[in-house]
C-alpha cells in the first residue's frame, strides 16, 4: 500500500491519521478538509467560545508541529466531490484527482435547516468554527435569543446565551428537553434545570414560520403564538455528508453503511459522525438483528472509530485478522454549570432506575436497561459512577447484576 487519503480534517481524520502513524505505516497520507482553517475541536464551538470564555486560539486540535511530525500532505479548504471505488480515485471539486491505496472517510454532517427563514440575517445553525463566531457576534448585539431544537446542542446553546444574561427562549416540538436520550425522568429533571436558569421553554411547539424582512424579527409558533428574536439559532439535528458518495460503489444511507469493523468496502473505511456500522457489544439484547446500525455523533466515538478505522485498514493491507469495533458510546453536554455525563445507549422505551443521589441535589446516577441487560448510564456530577456503570455496560452484565451493584455501593 502507497497512499492513504483520509477525507475529512476532523477529529476522526486527524485521529486516523496519528494511529496510521503509531501503527508504523510510512507510505504518504493526504488529508483532504474543506474548511480553511487547521483542524479544530468541536465541542467548545456551542460552549466555551460562545461564552466568550475561550478564542479561536484554543480551538486547534493539534499544533502545527504536532501535525508537522504527522509527515502528511494538508489539503484546507477543498470539498470531495467523488469517489471512484474501483479505479481508486479521489476527485474533488476543482477537478483534481487523487489516487489512493487506502481511504478513511471521515467527512462528518451538518445541520438542518428549516425550510423557511434561513435566509433572514440572524438565523443560524452551528457546526463550524465560523458559524459560532457569527453566533457569538449576534449574541454581543442582542438581547433577545430564540433557539429552536432542545436536543443537546440547542440546550448548550440557550446555557450559554443565559450566561451572557440575554433572554432566552426555547422551542421543542417533543414534551421536554433531551428527552430522546435522557427518557422522560431525566428530561423532566432537565427541564427544571433550564427553568431554574431562566430559560423560557415552550414545548410540543412548532415553528411555522421566521417574521423579519432582511433581519429576523420575531418566531411564528405553529399555535399562532410570536416569540420575539434578535437571534435564531436552528438545532433540529444533523445530517451525515454522503451526497458526493452516489453511485461510488459504496452503499450509503443515514452515513456511509459499514461492517463491523467500519469497512465500507476492500481497503476503504469510515469513521465519525458520517459512519453507520453493528455495534456487536449491542446487537444481541438490544436490536437482536445483525443488520441493525447505528451511528454516534459524539467526541469520543469520534476518536475511538478515527483509531478503529485506521488499525483495520492496516490489518487488511497485512492480510491479518480484523477486529470489531464495539465501543459504549460515552459522552457529555456542560449546561448552566453543570456536566451530564452518559455511556451506553439509552431510549425513552428502556426501563430506567435512580440509582445514586437525588435530582434535587444535581448529583445523581441513573442506569437504563432494556430486554433483561443494562444498557446505558446517566450521570450528573458524579464521574466515578459513570466509569462504574459504564465498565459493566462493556461486560455486558444483566439488570438484575447492574441493580446488585447498585445496592452493594450503597451499602
Amino acid at each position: 500500500m502507497e497512499r492513504v487519503v483520509i477525507v475529512g480534517a476532523s477529529l476522526a481524520g486527524v485521529t486516523a491519521g496519528e494511529a496510521l502513524r503509531q501503527e508504523g505505516f510510512e507510505g504518504p497520507i493526504t488529508l483532504v478538509g474543506d474548511e480553511a482553517e487547521a483542524p479544530y475541536d468541536r465541542p467548545p464551538l456551542s460552549k466555551q467560545l460562545l461564552t466568550g470564555e475561550w478564542d479561536v486560539d484554543r480551538l486547534a486540535l493539534r499544533s502545527e508541529d504536532e501535525l508537522g511530525k504527522l509527515d502528511l500532505e494538508l489539503l484546507r479548504g477543498r470539498t470531495a466531490a467523488a469517489l471512484d471505488v474501483a479505479g481508486r480515485v479521489l476527485r474533488m471539486d476543482d477537478g483534481l484527482e487523487i489516487e489512493f491505496d487506502g481511504l478513511i472517510i471521515a467527512t462528518g454532517a451538518r445541520p438542518l435547516a428549516l425550510p423557511f427563514g434561513h435566509d433572514l440575517e440572524g438565523v443560524h445553525t452551528l457546526r463550524s468554527q465560523a458559524d459560532a463566531l457569527q453566533i457569538r457576534s449576534a449574541l454581543e448585539r442582542g438581547s433577545r435569543v430564540v433557539v429552536i431544537g432542545a436536543g443537546f446542542i440547542g440546550a448548550e446553546v440557550a446555557s450559554s446565551a443565559r450566561t451572557r444574561g440575554l433572554e432566552v427562549t426555547m422551542v421543542e416540538a417533543l414534551a421536554a428537553p433531551m428527552i430522546g436520550p435522557l427518557g422522560e425522568e431525566l428530561a423532566g429533571w432537565a427541564l427544571e434545570l433550564h427553568a431554574q436558569a431562566g430559560v423560557q421553554m415552550r414545548f410540543d411547539a412548532r415553528v411555522s414560520d421566521m417574521i423579519g424582512s432582511d433581519r429576523v424579527e420575531a418566531v411564528k409558533l405553529d399555535d399562532g403564538s410570536i416569540v420575539e428574536a434578535d437571534t435564531v439559532v436552528v438545532g433540529i439535528g444533523v445530517r451525515p455528508n454522503v451526497e458526493w458518495l452516489e453511485g461510488s460503489g459504496l452503499t450509503v444511507g443515514d452515513g456511509v453503511i459499514c461492517d463491523q469493523y467500519c469497512r465500507a468496502a476492500p481497503m476503504i473505511y469510515a469513521a465519525g459522525d458520517v459512519a453507520r456500522w453493528p455495534n456487536e457489544l449491542f446487537m444481541h439484547f438490544r436490536y437482536g438483528e445483525p443488520q441493525r446500525t447505528m451511528r454516534i455523533e459524539h467526541w469520543t466515538n469520534a476518536v475511538e472509530q478515527g483509531m478503529a478505522a485506521a488499525r483495520n485498514l492496516l490489518l487488511e493491507r497485512r492480510g491479518e485478522p480484523l477486529e470489531a469495533f464495539a465501543p459504549a458510546p460515552y459522552f457529555w453536554s456542560d449546561q448552566h454549570g453543570l456536566s451530564i455525563m452518559a455511556s451506553g445507549i439509552t431510549s425513552p422505551r428502556d426501563e430506567f432506575r435512580l440509582v445514586h443521589g437525588t435530582l434535587e441535589s444535581n448529583r445523581f446516577a441513573a442506569i437504563y436497561g432494556l430486554r433483561g441487560y443494562l444498557t446505558g448510564v446517566v450521570a450528573v456530577g458524579w464521574p466515578r459512577m459513570l466509569r462504574r456503570y459504564q465498565g459493566l455496560i462493556r461486560e455486558q452484565v444483566s439488570w438484575d447484576e447492574a441493580l446488585e451493584t447498585a445496592r452493594e455501593i450503597e451499602g
